[in-house]
């Protein structure tokens, strides 16, 4: 993940709080957020019927807070 490092972002978005104390910095990204989601990789636990339940959900909590946050964005 070196190859973005030095390109300008506006926003820069990370998803878990893992990636929050890990991801590189991105120095020329305007505004940098993070969203705290539970990682699924980690959280499912149980059959497959049941870890893809976990996996579902995250991605629909990310596709709410994304639909809120485009709502908001001034380009």
């Amino acid at each position: 993940m070196t190859e973005p490092l030095g390109q300008h972002f506006q926003y820069v978005i990370t998803v878990c709080s893992r990636a929050e104390t890990n991801c590189p910095i991105f120095p020329f990204a305007l505004y940098r957020e993070s969203w705290p989601f539970e990682d699924p990789a980690a959280a499912a636990q149980g059959s497959e019927d049941e870890r893809l339940t976990v996996f579902r959900r995250v991605r629909d909590e990310i596709d709410r807070k994304i639909q809120v946050w485009l709502s908001g964005v001034k380009t």
